[in-house]
């Protein structure tokens, strides 16, 4: 028996304290009912997947994270496992990651962490240790995708949309820097169109249309990523507005709160403007079915993504659809309201993007007769927020597989594809505008991903469509290469944005996707530079959409093999 002397003790205490941790939660930001922070896991000997406890101490009832995959065990313990594409790390690493939390008063755990079958963890402290600040993004490192982590570049774009928030901003909010804005606006809520804050109908529809169309499409690419329950928490802040800037007693609908000229000339956050904010609708006398129809289409997916998750709110989301399209069906005409700033070139594609939506949601063949009626077979020189028609094309191909629809289809991703007259930067961005060519090549890979799901050139479409989110991602040669045009992803990325909420030094727009270079591969990172560095909800919205369709093909292990013009090495 080994006597325990007080010195004995001291220098036990001593020893005791001068192991360093393990592994460590460092808090960043909390707020009443959340969290955020980097969590650590060091491995002391090589692994080819792993699992690991983290046990908090309070309780979290939910955790959100981008680079492994969460299960809870309850509300203070939960296990975490590698990403299908991130297995393998080597003796005397650590993998940090950072993660969201959220449950009941003020939020400041620590933790610890232990790997399954492996070396433990020991407390995590609130404040201190190692990791300090954004940790690097390990995986964005390589050229061929598979090492890229479109999980975590999917996660920071729904942050951005939480960034664009109008209204009182619920208790959750993850954005800090962010708080309750336009209260006094005829209809609160919704997202700020841009770096600005005006409430643009037409745009918000269109961004929300193919957001939720992403998520239907591919919801289990958000659920292996872990962002389901964002999702669903982003968009209805979306479809609640559109569901109360609707009023079917007056049939009125709300398409635009604000000024573009007056709010232009203000730089400043949203939270201390105080400029005169004019409502304009669309009613019997003043038409505009290209926002409704589009709107429709946002309000018909709404319903069928919260069918399962919420009954009730799903029927309301329908029988808004359903009678704000009976109200434009009847009054057919473009919004001019908007102008210069959102002018429609017509309506014809948001109608029948509206009519095969509810036609999904209510299986009435009228709504898809309809749709048929307004789809135009010619060739999209995009797939934007005004030329929709590669949406409707596609949309109708899958209700019906007829050939002229996919013929189409074919038609605007030949004209994308290399040799199709479509110019393309060194570095193999497909550029069609300096006006948000990120923008446009998003858009377009969410489109071909959604083509190659329903098996039109599939064999081209997928590895095309990952190259150009690869290209957003990293493998370009700005800044010396390995550049993500998503804010927040890698560890280059823009950190002047054009928007004036997060113009504020140390206010970091993550996950927003800036317009990206001129034809040349040239970008410059200067708030100033409204092409090169605006970004708007419609940048996000196919770009986002694409991201969730990458995590698919990688769940489905059926990544495509790729080859990028400037891998980041």
């Amino acid at each position: 028996m080994i006597k325990m002397t007080f010195a004995n003790l001291v220098l036990g205490l001593i020893l005791v304290a001068a192991v360093p941790a393990l592994s460590q939660l460092t808090v960043t930001n909390n707020w009443d009912g959340g969290f955020e922070g980097d969590l650590c896991i060091p491995f002391d000997h090589v692994v080819n997947s792993w699992s690991a406890k983290v046990t908090f101490s309070q309780d979290v009832w939910s955790m959100e994270c981008w680079d492994a995959v969460p299960h809870k065990v309850n509300n203070r313990e939960y296990k975490l496992s590698n990403m299908d594409w991130d297995t393998h790390r080597n003796a005397g690493t650590k993998f940090c990651f950072h993660i969201v939390g959220r449950g009941s008063g003020t939020m400041r755990p620590s933790a610890s962490v232990s790997l399954d079958g492996g070396s433990g963890g020991s407390s995590g402290g609130n404040n201190g240790g190692s990791v300090a600040g954004n940790p690097p993004d390990t995986h964005n490192t390589g050229g061929t995708g598979k090492n890229k982590d479109y999980g975590v570049a999917l996660g920071k774009s729904i942050l951005f949309y939480d960034a664009q928030r109008s209204g009182k901003l619920p208790d959750n909010n993850p954005i800090s820097w962010r708080g309750d804005s336009a209260l006094g606006d005829c209809v609160v809520g919704g997202w700020y169109d841009a770096g600005d804050h005006v409430k643009f109908g037409l745009p918000m529809a269109s961004s929300a249309h193919l957001l939720l169309w992403g998520a239907i499409k591919f919801k289990d690419g958000y659920n292996k990523a872990g962002q389901m329950n964002m999702m669903y928490d982003s968009i209805k802040w979306a479809t609640d507005y559109f569901s109360n800037a609707w009023n079917e007693g007056s049939q009125e609908l709300v398409v635009q709160i604000g000024d573009g000229n007056a709010d232009h000339a203000y730089w400043g956050r949203p939270e201390d403007m105080h400029m005169n904010r004019p409502c304009l609708k669309i009613n019997r006398g003043t038409p505009g079915s290209d926002i409704a129809g589009e709107t429709v289409a946002a309000l018909a997916a709404g319903s069928i993504l919260f069918k399962d998750k919420d009954a009730g709110y799903s029927n309301k989301l329908l029988s808004k659809a359903k009678s704000l399209y009976a109200f434009a069906k009847a009054h057919r005409g473009v919004f001019h309201g908007s102008a210069p700033f959102y002018g429609s070139s017509g309506d014809k594609d948001e109608m029948c993007n509206g009519g095969v939506w509810l036609y999904r949601a209510t299986k009435d063949s009228q709504y898809l007769n309809d749709a048929k009626a307004n789809a135009d077979l010619g060739t999209a020189w995009a797939l934007s927020w005004d030329d929709k028609r590669i949406a409707c094309q596609t949309l109708l191909y899958e209700e019906t597989k007829d050939g002229s629809y996919k013929g189409a289809m074919e038609a605007f991703f030949n004209s994308w594809l290399p040799g199709g007259g479509m110019t393309y930067t060194p570095c193999g961005l497909a550029w069609r505008d300096k006006w948000g060519a990120n923008r446009y090549a998003g858009n377009a890979a969410f489109a071909a991903l959604v083509a190659a799901e329903d098996g039109v050139m599939t064999d081209k479409l997928r590895p095309w469509a990952v190259q150009q989110i690869n290209y957003l991602l990293g493998d370009n040669r700005h800044d010396g290469g390995c550049f993500s045009y998503e804010i927040g992803y890698g560890s280059k990325f823009p950190r002047h944005p054009h928007h004036r909420g997060a113009s504020v030094s140390g206010q970091i727009l993550q996950g927003a996707l800036v317009g990206g270079p001129d034809q040349n591969d040239n970008y410059n990172d200067r708030q100033d530079d409204y092409v090169m560095n605006e970004v708007a909800t419609d940048y996000n919205s196919g770009f986002q959409g694409a991201l969730a369709g990458i995590v698919h093909l990688q769940n489905q292990n059926k990544f495509p093999s790729t080859t990028n013009k400037c891998p980041c090495n």
